[in-house]
């Protein structure tokens, strides 16, 4: 294995603040330590979604978890200093920041003492980030000049902790309490017995800055009945102080429009991370589900020798365009190869593609549907015409430019293959709970894969209590042919089309 590029000499050990649940609140500088890893420890609780940073070569490995018995912190501090001596980068991926109640101290001291250089990547912790997104400021010049953390663990709680409960609890403006909610009661009790009001405003953020984040609110002789009224469980923050009545004016994620639905992703996962952030910005917690991967096929190179003798090429999807310039490039040619050729192009992603390798579309037909396409280029009658697109594709726009005397060579370029995944059980149960909201398909393959993954099931009894999206009238001919019940189509052949039916939909 050759050394990444940025590799130091001797083995370092960087730990990283992930911050919390929201992938994209993770630092620039934490990225560039996961691009640059040999070794990631990451914690449980952690968006493994960030691991999709790490080099191919990079070694994941989950952390002891330090909370179920205390050598499992020794066991971590080894495998980081093995690791490092060992001449390895090594990431400690830690959720929130290291050093607030995070062990990043004690890890840090494990290295200095084993001569192991070390750096530490600030994160943001979650008393910030989970009171940020549910509204709740925890200064503010108006309610509270003074803000303190504190952990509500049972050791904090015990007569010879050194956290001094009868002077903190009247000492600052806003107090906010990590993994406390199971002690929630004994908390609260010391507080109002310590001196403060009973009525001081409360609330808990469990899972903040996810599409699941929950709130609670009530004040100090309240709180505990409500929490246990909804049975809220950790992990979740306690905010106290008089901050919290801001929430109602300043709450802004969970009044978005998707927010706590659950949207399944049946896309090829190399590109479904734009439809995915397009539905996570408006809230939605996003499942992927790949059904297909893309394989692009060997053609013939005669159709890359000829290909200035065809009157027009007309490509369907971004997929055609990429994996076609490829093999352009691939015989030593560039697009000066197009000749005289004209161009169509299907859909916005598509002119998209073309625009980035030098090319301006003669033509992009306003509807997506082949026959559509067919009717509405110009005139064909003995033109040449190269369709290099999907192994898989309907008949619909060759048979129409055929029928109007047109020469078509339909070249399968790639192909759509069933991808197997690791977690359909957990989708089948959660479709058939009616804990998904929608299932989004984006072509005819995602439709026919994602049924053939689950036989034991018919369409309506498997999405019965899902709505159905999909991104144009093929793929919605193809659902409907399977017996599948079509809710929302996008008005264009794009994501964001689709993302704006969706929106619009009654969702």
């Amino acid at each position: 294995m050759n050394p990444s590029p940025n590799k130091p000499s001797k083995g370092i050990v960087y730990i990283v603040g992930a911050g919390p649940g929201d992938k994209k609140l993770i630092t620039l500088k934490g990225i560039e330590c996961l691009q640059r890893a040999d070794v990631v420890i990451y914690d449980l609780l952690l968006n493994n979604i960030l691991l999709e940073h790490c080099p191919p070569h990079a070694e994941k490995i989950q952390a002891p978890d330090p909370r179920i018995r205390a050598t499992r912190q020794d066991e971590l501090n080894r495998l980081l200093v093995e690791h490092a001596k060992a001449g390895q980068v090594v990431v400690r991926l830690k959720g929130g920041d290291p050093y607030i109640f995070g062990r990043g101290g004690e890890e840090a001291v494990a290295l200095s003492e084993a001569g192991i250089p070390f750096e530490v990547v600030p994160g943001i912790t979650s008393a910030i980030a989970a009171s940020a997104y549910a509204g709740i400021p925890v200064t503010h010049r108006d309610y509270a000049s003074s803000v303190a953390f504190v952990t509500g663990h049972s050791a904090a709680l015990r007569s010879d902790s050194n956290i001094n409960w009868e002077q903190l609890a009247t000492a600052v403006d806003t107090l906010v309490v990590y993994m406390g909610v199971a002690h929630l009661r004994q908390i609260v009790e010391r507080l109002i017995a310590y001196g403060r009001d009973p009525h001081t405003p409360v609330s808990l953020v469990r899972v903040g800055t996810t599409p699941q984040q929950h709130v609670v609110q009530g004040t100090l002789d309240t709180i505990v009945e409500k929490v246990e009224a909804v049975q809220l469980k950790s992990p979740a923050i306690i905010v106290v102080g008089a901050v919290n009545r801001l929430r109602e004016q300043l709450r802004w994620f969970d009044t978005k429009p998707l927010f706590g639905k659950r949207i399944l992703v049946t896309r090829a996962r190399a590109q479904a991370s734009e439809f995915a952030d397009l539905l996570a910005a408006n809230g939605a917690e996003v499942i992927q589900f790949p059904t297909i991967e893309i394989h692009p096929l060997e053609i013939d190179g005669t159709y890359i020798r000829t290909i200035n003798g065809y009157d027009w090429i007309i490509f369907t999807s971004v997929n055609a365009v990429e994996i076609f310039y490829e093999r352009l490039r691939e015989n030593g040619r560039d697009v000066r190869a197009f000749g005289t050729s004209k161009i169509c192009a299907v859909g916005p992603k598509t002119v998209d593609a073309l625009n980035r390798i030098g090319i301006h579309p003669d033509f992009v037909p306003t509807h997506a549907s082949g026959s559509a396409i067919a009717a509405d280029i110009a005139d064909v009658t003995e033109k040449r015409i190269l369709l290099p697109r999907a192994k898989v594709a309907t008949a619909d726009l060759p048979d129409g430019l055929r029928e109007r005397g047109a020469h078509v060579d339909d070249v399968p370029l790639y192909d759509t293959v069933k991808v197997a995944s690791e977690n359909s059980d957990e989708i089948e149960a959660d479709l058939l709970n009616g804990k998904i909201d929608l299932v989004t398909f984006t072509s005819s393959s995602t439709v026919t894969n994602f049924l053939e993954m689950f036989p034991a099931h018919t369409p309506d009894v498997l999405l019965a209590d899902a709505q159905v999206a999909v991104i144009g009238p093929t793929t919605q001919k193809t659902a409907v042919a399977c017996g599948l019940h079509v809710d929302v189509i996008a008005k264009t052949a794009s994501v964001e089309s689709l993302v704006e039916a969706i929106l619009a939909s009654t969702l």
